[in-house]
């Protein structure tokens, strides 16, 4: 598997995390690259040491997320090709959510991989829970349609898809009901838990109605890099699936609401905030 992947699993509200978040949303839109000052005075705001943001950085560039890269003698930061890549899926998955209609199609992805390659099975199994893939059996997986194509990456990736068939199919027909079927090929609550702490942690920063615009200062920066950080793994582990495999009190559009709400009043000021700490000549774009 490629290393860079295996920044999913930077614990949210982590140092690591919340660099990669930074370099996520800023260091593309910035040129493409960011002195290493400049990097550290963000995680500054963010209430991280320089000592502490440094070793962060240490961590990403081991993970092939980031390569360093000195301009005009001064040391800096570049995006891996790698990380690029998986950074531009991730903005498609944070900004737009998925949400399955009950007529959209499915796929299946049916294999059989032998014991000889039983660390690549691993990895599979591992790098289709984590883009919200479900698990009708040990070597059969199902998640909408929508997410075929990076399924086929993940195969190609890891070299299996020989090894593998995949099917195109409609609703899958159960014995039982199916908020039954997705609550045993899915782990719900789990997905449930991470929207709901979600909009614990971050509905207190929406402003209220008729108030004034937010600041583009370092409060700001913080709430927008701290909301962007605890939501992005949540699009990738929802499949978004349609009402009929859900629970009743399924807090997903809620917190698709707050994100959405946090994100146009926040990106902005958010932005103008790091174009002001990075200097005139940076090109800071609102995603």
């Amino acid at each position: 598997m490629s290393s860079v992947l295996d920044d999913m699993d930077s614990r949210p509200g982590s140092t690591t995390s919340l660099l990669r978040t930074v370099v996520g949303l800023y260091l593309r839109d910035a040129g493409g690259w960011m002195s290493a000052k400049d990097i550290v005075t963000l995680m500054e705001a963010l209430g991280t040491s320089g000592t502490v943001a440094r070793t962060a950085l240490g961590r990403l560039r081991k993970k092939d997320v980031v390569l360093q890269e000195a301009r005009d003698g001064v040391p800096g930061f570049t995006l891996t090709d790698g990380a690029a890549g998986m950074l531009a899926r991730g903005d498609r998955r944070i900004y737009n959510p998925r949400s399955m209609s009950a007529q959209d199609p499915w796929c299946l992805i049916s294999f059989s991989i032998p014991e000889t390659e039983r660390e690549k099975r691993h990895q599979l199994r591992r790098r289709l829970h984590w883009i919200g893939c479900g698990t009708v059996a040990a070597g059969l997986w199902i998640c909408p349609d929508s997410l075929r194509g990076e399924v086929e990456e993940i195969l190609a990736d890891l070299g299996l898809r020989d090894l593998t068939t995949i099917f195109v199919t409609e609703a899958p027909l159960v014995g039982g009901t199916l908020q039954d079927a997705a609550s045993k090929w899915w782990d719900l609550e789990a997905v449930a838990t991470l929207h709901r702490d979600f909009i614990d942690e971050h509905s207190a920063a929406v402003p209220l109605q008729g108030a004034a615009a937010v600041e583009p200062d370092s409060g700001a920066f913080a709430t927008y890099v701290q909301c962007i950080d605890r939501w992005r793994i949540i699009p990738y582990l929802d499949p978004g699936l349609p009402a009929a495999f859900l629970p009743a009190d399924w807090p997903g559009a809620e917190g698709t609401r707050l994100f959405n709400r946090i994100v146009a009043a926040y990106a902005e000021p958010s932005a103008e905030f790091v174009r002001s700490t990075l200097g005139e000549s940076a090109v800071v774009t609102v995603s």
